[in-house]
């Protein structure tokens, strides 16, 4: 059905446009042509102007084309992390990797190649459809930002699926956690390091007590939590008053994410307490988990066309956040496909060409089981 040539060159072609997070601008662009070329009416929202990003989220409408069957609702992001300029990709034994100074792009150009490819044939075989709603997002790694302020006046799906996991073809997330930002200062004393230390309050101890006193990595079977930056002090010879810290914590239980996020907080305030200094603790939710059923639309439609192609359904949770957890919040019933990137956010990052391919097919083929069963 579909052309390997095509795909493998669009998404050669994708990754080597520069787009990481806040700067999607010549990505959205380019994305905007592609998809009007296709047929579809295509709109830009606000999502990046008030956080002072370069451009907002990309929503293209492709009516329905002789089916009865729910639109649905189909979505990739835009931006990739650091290091993410000048990706030169190259192709050996059947992948896909960078030159191993930057990342590849697959998380999620793999995704938007597949989209983008589903479009094509959905429009050259004639196969029926309820209609299509598109959405490429901006600033998902900043923290699922795109989505979260996504124009969602401008969408009428009800269920859909966002293509940004690992795991091959035929990998479905149904659920994903909660996720707490937690920030600290902790404020201490300054003092001469050498002359009279003891009339200092050493902050960066008392994060070190703190810290020490935390369980980080992971809790449980559905917990995880970290700590990720720690920065504070002026020189050697001066007993540091302040530190700021930086962590998180998550769980596919909001009960256990609250409680994780407190225990870290409590571990801080102990720790200020016994040294006599002080400490400031912000904590935010990020996004909510998800969890849909098996017999759910959206995971059945999914499970039967993996079986429909010869790929063996898969049902996973993650640990990871994506759009989906933001669709599914506001009413979008979204499950998370795997396409198949590997390492990613790392410099040796790579993707089967097999994986390239077979993303296509799998997502032309949950379009038309999605309209048998929503029929």
């Amino acid at each position: 059905m579909l052309s390997e040539h095509r795909v493998v060159q669009e998404f050669l072609e994708l990754v080597q446009i520069d787009s990481v997070s806040g700067r999607e601008r010549r990505l959205a662009d380019w994305l905007k042509g592609r998809l009007c070329a296709l047929g579809l009416a295509v709109r830009e929202d606000a999502a990046g102007g008030g956080a002072g990003f370069d451009t907002g989220n990309v929503i293209g409408r492709l009516p329905a084309a002789g089916g009865a069957g729910p639109a649905l609702l189909l979505c990739a992001h835009m931006d990739t992390v650091e290091p993410g300029s000048g990706v030169r990709p190259r192709i050996e034994d059947g992948f896909v990797r960078s030159s191993g100074d930057t990342v590849l792009g697959a998380d999620d150009k793999a995704g938007i190649a597949a989209i983008l490819e589903t479009l094509r044939l959905l429009q050259e075989k004639d196969i029926r459809h309820g209609g299509l709603e598109v959405v490429f997002t901006i600033c998902e790694e900043g923290g699922l930002l795109g989505a979260k302020n996504l124009d969602y006046s401008l969408l009428t799906a009800a269920a859909g699926y966002v293509l940004d996991s690992d795991g091959p073809p035929g990998t479905i997330v149904t659920m994903a956690p909660t996720q707490d930002r937690i920030g600290a200062t902790v404020r201490g004393r300054a003092a001469h390091a050498g002359i009279n230390p003891e009339d200092g309050i050493n902050a960066i101890q008392v994060a070190a007590k703190a810290i020490s006193r935390m369980k980080v990595g992971r809790i449980d079977a559905e917990t995880t939590s970290n700590i990720g930056i720690i920065s504070g002090g002026q020189a050697v010879n001066i007993v540091p008053d302040s530190v700021s810290i930086q962590g998180e914590a998550r769980s596919l239980s909001a009960a256990k994410r609250a409680a994780q996020t407190e225990s870290m907080s409590r571990a801080l305030r102990d720790a200020a307490a016994e040294c006599g200094a002080k400490v400031e603790i912000v904590a935010e939710t990020l996004y909510d988990g998800f969890s849909l059923e098996p017999g759910s639309f959206v995971v059945r439609s999914a499970v039967e066309a993996a079986r429909s192609i010869g790929l063996a359904p898969r049902l996973v949770k993650t640990g990871g956040g994506s759009d989906a957890n933001i669709f599914n919040s506001r009413g979008i019933a979204t499950a998370v496909l795997g396409v198949g990137m590997k390492k990613v956010h790392t410099t040796e990052e790579y993707i089967a060409l097999e994986d390239l391919v077979n993303n296509a097919a799998y997502l032309v083929a949950v379009v038309k089981t999605a309209q048998e069963q929503g029929r």
